[in-house]
């Protein structure tokens, strides 16, 4: 399980190269870079923060607005992990910064609550120094690169971010909801400013939900293996 959490870490890590090259050419510095690498540390919303504030600084309140909404989905996982994590105090905030996707997968699939508990520290630990090692270092890269739209680097955080999302589509609702959302996003870039149309294509979720009210899709994993009996330490 340990050698799971810490493969899981390093492999997560290596998106870190691309977000600090990507965020550099964005026109955030080194150490900008770094700050959200650290602070928000959240690889989806990061992705989508740099994207849309490399279109100007007119597009800072789309970039975070989108990038938040982004982020409510570590708040749901919240409500997964604390049922076996079960921290108290000053614990509960470090727990509360490493539930990211990655943790929260790791800790879930394991089928006790030690075990549990154990792959989510790990694999969250390694995924906060890898993702914060590897974006200092595309950071430099980044820098050392200068113009980035000489090498195509202006359309890499999209790339990048539908690498991060095309593993998720998993169910049918995901994928109507994505082709949903993508022909919003095509109808409106060319005539909203940047970052309004992912905000609108949120909405196709919501529409999608709505159409398949009553319906839910199997677990990925039997109920039994999510957590154990007793969810306290």
């Amino acid at each position: 399980m340990l050698r799971q959490s810490w493969s899981v870490g390093i492999a997560t890590g290596a998106y870190g190269i691309s977000f600090g090259a990507l965020s550099v050419a964005a026109g955030l510095s080194v150490w900008q870079t770094q700050a959200l690498s650290l602070f928000m540390f959240t690889g989806g919303s990061q992705f989508a923060f740099v994207g849309i504030i490399g279109t100007g600084l007119a597009a800072a309140p789309a970039a975070i607005a989108t990038s938040a909404l982004l982020g409510i989905r570590n708040g749901l996982y919240g409500l997964q992990t604390a049922r076996f994590l079960g921290v108290r105090g000053p614990r509960r905030w470090v727990a509360a910064h490493l539930t990211i996707d990655e943790s929260t997968a790791v800790g879930i699939g394991q089928p006790e609550p030690a075990a549990q508990r154990l792959g989510f520290w790990h694999t969250g630990v390694a995924v906060l120094v890898f993702w914060n090692l590897m974006t200092f270092l595309g950071a430099l890269a980044g820098n050392a690169l200068g113009d980035p739209r000489r090498f195509g680097l202006d359309a890499a955080a999209a790339a990048a971010f539908c690498a991060l999302l095309w593993p998720r589509l998993r169910s049918g609702d995901a994928r109507v909801t994505a082709a949903v959302a993508v022909a919003v996003g095509l109808a409106l870039v060319s005539v909203v400013p940047a970052g309004v149309p992912v905000l609108v294509a949120a909405l196709a979720a919501v529409v999608v939900g709505w159409s398949t009210r009553g319906r839910h899709e199997p677990p990925l994993t039997p109920p039994g293996e999510l957590v154990g009996a007793d969810p306290t330490p």
